[in-house]
């Protein structure tokens, strides 16, 4: 997300910069302590394949994926669920542990760096999350994630990504990922994004959707309009938006995987920008050009020490 406010954000624009970009980017926050906690299994994950199928076969992302969204006191969820050309053995090679999510985390825009470390229980990574455009790590803010693997079997996935704080009264990011394997070498995913805000975010928030950020919409139709013109707005915009750009990484990077290593970086960065472009109303932010660049000198630094 990206927001400004007279008061707030004019008085500390770094700040709210940098915030807007982590609302942007960080994923799936940790439900309130009100709603019960989703029930994760192989057969739960196979019954909303079957529940969703419906939508997975007809629906406006030329793909078979469902997306969904909401907004309650205080936080904002994105859900997709999507079928995958790719066998579970390779979801579950790239995502069952740390060794592989940087590259994948790298291709969203607004991620500027990423450095995976521990083991087990111990596993974290450290993300650092700015601007649309290159910048020093040290204007960028830094969101430290525990990486924890809830289940792992032959036929199933769940693992989490959790951050407690981020910045300006931000908190409880979280990233879910579930895979279950299905037929003929496919697969069903399931991706959250959420995350809590206080009242410095709600503000920074109101004054983005208010200013550059009014003209940007999600992918929900919400029945006000005809066409194009009735995609929801505000902060489930922007959920949404996210939402669908992580979901294209997880794809991108899978896409790569089986291409020789040296051209594996290439084509998880081309293949990202060329999904993001089949829906430019929602996700179009720069340049193709612009972005290989930035990416390349992002990823090269990601390679290094810091």
């Amino acid at each position: 997300m990206r927001f400004r406010v007279e008061t707030i954000c004019h008085a500390a624009a770094r700040a709210c910069s940098v915030l807007l970009a982590v609302l942007a980017t960080t994923t799936a926050l940790v439900p309130s302590a009100a709603t019960a906690a989703p029930t994760h299994s192989a057969a739960a994950l196979r019954a909303k394949y079957i529940e969703l199928a419906p939508q997975l076969q007809n629906n406006q992302f030329q793909r078979p994926l469902y997306l969904n969204s909401a907004e309650s006191s205080g936080a904002l969820k994105g859900d997709i669920y999507a079928v995958v050309d790719y066998p579970f053995a390779a979801v579950n090679t790239a995502f069952n542990g740390t060794d592989h999510w940087c590259d994948m985390l790298i291709l969203h825009l607004n991620t500027k760096y990423c450095r995976a470390s521990g083991d087990g229980a111990a596993s974290k990574l450290a993300v650092s999350i700015g601007k649309k455009h290159d910048q020093p790590l040290a204007d960028a803010y830094r969101v430290d994630f525990t990486y924890a693997v809830a289940t792992a079997a032959t036929d199933y996935l769940d693992v989490t990504l959790n951050a407690r704080e981020g910045p300006m009264g931000t908190s409880d990011y979280r990233i879910l990922l579930e895979a279950v394997a299905l037929d003929n070498g496919r697969s069903f995913i399931h991706l959250t994004y959420s995350y809590a805000y206080g009242m410095a975010a709600r503000i920074a928030t109101q004054a983005y959707l208010a200013t550059v950020g009014s003209g940007k919409v999600g992918f929900t139709h919400t029945g006000k309009g005809t066409g194009q013109d009735d995609f929801i707005d505000g902060v489930r915009g922007v959920v949404e938006r996210n939402t669908m750009r992580y979901y294209l990484a997880i794809d991108a990077y899978l896409s790569a995987t089986t291409a020789p290593p040296g051209n594996q970086l290439e084509k998880r960065l081309k293949n990202w920008f060329a999904a993001t472009e089949r829906y430019p109303k929602q996700l179009r932010e720069v340049e193709r050009d612009d972005y290989l660049q930035m990416k390349r000198s992002e990823y090269k630094r990601q390679q290094s020490p810091q």
